[in-house]
């Protein structure tokens, strides 16, 4: 494999909406541009992207893949994305890796939530991008259609550069706007010019060909204002004119050109190459984000080979048999093999080893990595969004952005299998940056978070497989509390005086309701009813019966306890004494002190579409949530602030991904305890004892 420098680089991300394409069209292009002698297919378990063993199993993409390929004299950086949003980290990554993102679109299924969700994080990336119409063999595709959909959904940025020839319900041939030329393919995927049509283009739609000029011509004429004087004098665009000003709209992010493939016949796909190579930006064309200096301050940095080195990890798996693989993106610099490099998010020495280009899970090794090139370094320390830098230049990169966990589950296993569990997730938490894991101290519970049942489903695999250990996921026990509801005095005498030393303590204590996590204790005792040595054993006694409530068996909260009055025997009294007598008299004050159970309350941060607004609204109230507010945000989406209670939201994850359909996200965080309503008591206490 060459050098490259940035200039000739294409960094191009394929995303879309599950079920669109990417994948197969990451095998039709990696197989035109011989790279690979056989295409194999996503449903038969050979595709050079989907290589990992639950992905065979499955037959969908879990992780985001990397094929680096030469075509046209330029490399190729082919970054494959899931598109099920279980799975939205993996597609993160790899817009973030990209320079352009390739969004699919099924001409049967047309634009779908994550044809949105996409687009709109590649704009937030401030990426450039493209819409390839795939499955345009499909007998119910209509190219026309999701064209206009296209258009209305995106606006005028939309710009038509391949389109397809009907005839007779069936895809005749295809036409290259900008060469204005036609071609038909052979069943070998080869194509041969032939005349341009005349006529309608479409035979039920009535597009015709100047039409569709047109509003390429339209796009193109945006871009600059010389275009656009000559656009309405109505002089014809020259080829060059059209590439260049799609080039620079593409990399401004005011055009979106439009293809159209067919991965099964290759029909396209070596126009798709074409204009990859022709229409998308380089790397030393896109801009790269401020990073931040050791001193806090901002930094500029541009795709220069000449400059110190800098890099970013921008993703990290967990290999059971390589080690740990970090890819990498050069930001400027060169990337050198057994060198030593400073990361600057952990403030250490990084010794890269060796570097490969990957081709799916094939691997190339190679010395060395330019400005605006991608590889994989195996065996460093660095994680995922770490810098890594010359120390002659301590930068970094501003991290990468994830989605917050939202679906949690417990995790149980074999006794005896602990440590091997504890290396796999903190593995895997490496490896997944929406993914997080931690011990419940209140329930005592492993639990994990991840975004959809599927996406656990497929780490409890992943354990399995790689690691060697079997976890079993359930319900999560919510952490209640116990407390007192009204103010009462209760005495505790502990007395054993049968012969030789005995033991003797004896307090009145009063409890009543106060607003603290732990127990606030004082005391009121005059004339030495109990000596003051004996205080903290009195405090500690009425801590530790807290820990286990009465109804059940929940730590206790929000009381105060005052020590009124008691007395003590000089010879027989004692600290274990004192604390046995206030535990005895915590005892009697929650069985009447009106005890009752509290629940945790969280407070949810939605953003949700309008559309979905009144939905959601009438769940959170079927859950006992109480709306805070609402606020609009752009691009149609509402802000939803509400308290509900921790025990309604287990599955809440499930009905917003269902009701929305992927693009309504959230955040829980625990805001206090309430009382729990009397009807739900027994209920609970049934749950805990259970």
């Amino acid at each position: 494999m060459h050098k490259s420098n940035a200039d000739n680089i294409k960094n191009i991300t394929l995303a879309g909406h599950s079920g669109s394409g990417k994948t197969s069209l990451a095998e039709a292009l990696l197989y035109k541009a011989g790279v690979i002698e056989k295409m194999g297919k996503v449903t038969d378990g050979n595709s050079v992207m989907d290589y990992d063993q639950e992905e065979i199993k499955r037959k969908v993409s879990i992780n985001t893949s990397l094929a680096t390929f030469e075509y046209d004299r330029k490399q190729i950086n082919l970054i494959d994305t899931p598109g099920l949003f279980d799975f939205e980290g993996e597609t993160i990554e790899g817009i973030y890796a990209g320079g352009t993102v390739i969004i699919t679109v099924s001409a049967k299924s047309g634009v779908k939530e994550g044809t949105k969700k996409v687009y709109k994080k590649a704009v937030e990336l401030n990426k450039s991008t493209m819409f390839a119409i795939t499955k345009i063999d499909d007998e119910n595709a209509n190219f026309y259609n999701v064209l206009t959909e296209l258009k209305t959904v995106f606006g005028s940025k939309v710009c038509p550069v391949i389109v397809p020839v009907i005839k007779n319900n069936t895809i005749d041939s295809y036409i290259n706007l900008i060469e204005q030329k036609c071609y038909k393919y052979n069943n070998d995927g080869s194509a041969k010019e032939v005349d341009m049509p005349i006529g309608d283009i479409a035979d039920k739609m009535d597009y015709r060909l100047d039409g569709l000029i047109t509003a390429m011509t339209e796009a193109v004429a945006e871009t600059d204002e010389t275009l656009m004087e000559k656009f309405f004098e109505g002089i014809p665009f020259t080829q060059k004119e059209l590439i260049d000003a799609i080039h620079v709209g593409m990399n401004d992010g005011i055009i979106t050109p439009v293809v159209c493939v067919s991965s099964l016949t290759l029909d396209g796909i070596d126009m798709l190459l074409k204009e990859m190579s022709l229409l998308c930006p380089s790397p030393s064309e896109r801009p790269i984000p401020t990073a931040m200096d050791s001193s806090n301050q901002e930094v500029n940095v541009i795709y220069d080979t000449q400059a110190p080195m800098s890099a970013i990890v921008f993703k990290t798996v967990a290999d059971a048999f390589v080690g740990k693989m970090s890819y990498i993106k050069v930001k400027s610099g060169v990337l050198k093999s057994n060198t030593e490099y400073y990361n600057s998010n952990q403030s250490r020495t990084e010794k890269i080893g060796k570097l490969y280009k990957m081709v799916g899970k094939k691997q190339i090794e190679v010395s060395e990595v330019s400005a605006g090139d991608i590889c994989v370094a195996i065996k460093i320390d660095a994680i995922t969004s770490d810098t890594i830098c010359e120390p002659i230049r301590d930068i970094r990169f501003p991290a990468i952005k994830f989605p917050n966990p939202c679906y949690s589950k417990s995790i149980t296993t074999k006794q005896g299998d602990e440590a091997k569990v504890s290396n796999a997730l903190q593995k895997i938490v490496e490896e997944d940056c929406t993914i997080s894991c931690f011990k419940n101290k209140d329930t005592n519970q492993l639990i994990i978070s991840g975004l959809g049942e599927q996406h656990l489903e497929v780490i409890t695999a992943k354990i399995k497989n790689k690691f060697g250990v079997d976890i079993t996921l359930g319900n999560p026990r919510v952490a209640y509390k116990e407390t007192i509801r009204r103010k009462v005095k209760k005495e505790g005498k502990y007395k054993k005086q049968s012969g030789g030393h005995g033991q003797y303590g004896h307090v009145w204590i009063e409890f009543e309701p106060f607003l603290s996590d732990t127990l606030v204790f004082e005391e009121k005792v005059f004339g030495g009813a109990v000596p003051k040595n004996y205080f903290p054993a009195v405090e500690k006694g009425i801590v530790e019966s807290m820990k286990k409530g009465t109804l059940a068996g929940c730590e206790v909260v929000n009381i105060k306890a005052t020590l009124l009055d008691g007395s003590y025997h000089p010879v027989d009294s004692s600290e274990m004494a004192f604390k046995t007598a206030a535990a005895m008299a915590f005892k009697e004050a929650m069985r009447d002190g009106d005890a009752t159970i509290l629940e945790p309350v969280a407070t949810l941060n939605a953003i949700i579409p309008e559309s979905n607004t009144g939905d959601i609204l009438g769940e959170l109230n079927k859950r006992r949530g109480r709306t805070l507010g609402m606020n609009p945000l752009d691009d149609g989406m509402t802000e939803i602030i509400a308290e509900v209670p921790e025990r309604e939201m287990s599955d809440f994850a499930l009905f917003m991904r269902q009701t929305t359909r992927g693009l309504g996200t959230f955040t829980l965080k625990h805001e206090r305890y309430e009382q729990l309503p009397s009807n739900l008591l027994n209920v609970v206490i049934a749950e805990v004892n259970s």
